[in-house]
């Protein structure tokens, strides 16, 4: 009888602890991926920072982009501008949800450097055009035309692993494409090509 108490008291521990951890993995997440809502819910979410290199121009930003409970305007717009389409200079609103999710891959990866650009923000003009002579892969209606896409490499890190950890985010869209050696991410419903 003794053995069964302890076995069930060993089980019960166990839950609690699983309990207490897929509680703090869902509070960390929440802070990560919606810092509104874990303001709204009393907790203090530390600032928000992106680090971007835009591959085409050749210009970096490295930007606080959500402090004190609110995205900073002055850094969002100098996110728009480096995420701008550089076929057409066309600026155009990043989704700061967008922001939220890569910045959370970037803490899972443990990146230090900023982030490889490849595509941003592309003007229908140039989403026809990729269209046109990309052979594929290009969606008529793509979230990068809304502001709501990146195209991305995680310098030393392997694609694959980045692949993997925006997966793991379940925050929208991930594609990816080895041949091209970038992963696209979205802010789209979940799904993965």
């Amino acid at each position: 009888m003794m053995r069964d108490e302890r076995a069930e008291q060993g089980r019960a521990s166990m839950v609690g602890r699983r309990s207490f951890l897929c509680f703090g993995v869902a509070a960390a997440t929440s802070v990560i991926l919606d810092p509104a809502q874990a303001l709204a819910a009393g907790r203090v979410a530390p600032p928000r920072r992106v680090s971007l290199l835009n591959t085409h121009t050749g210009e970096r930003l490295t930007a606080e982009y959500w402090n004190r409970g609110r995205y900073q305007r002055d850094a969002l717009r100098a996110i728009d501008r480096i995420l701008r389409d550089h076929r057409t200079d066309a600026v155009h609103p990043i989704d700061p949800g967008l922001l939220d999710t890569i910045h959370a891959l970037h803490a899972r990866l443990g990146a230090r450097a900023p982030l490889h650009v490849i595509s941003g923000y592309r003007s229908p003009e140039t989403n026809e055009m990729l269209r046109e002579t990309g052979g594929g892969g290009v969606a008529r209606s793509s979230f990068h035309m809304r502001g709501m896409a990146i195209d991305i490499r995680v310098p030393g890190t392997d694609t694959r692993m980045v692949r993997r950890a925006a997966l793991r985010l379940r925050a929208g869209g991930v594609g990816f494409y080895p041949q091209s050696d970038f992963v696209h991410m979205d802010v789209g419903p979940v799904r993965s090509w």
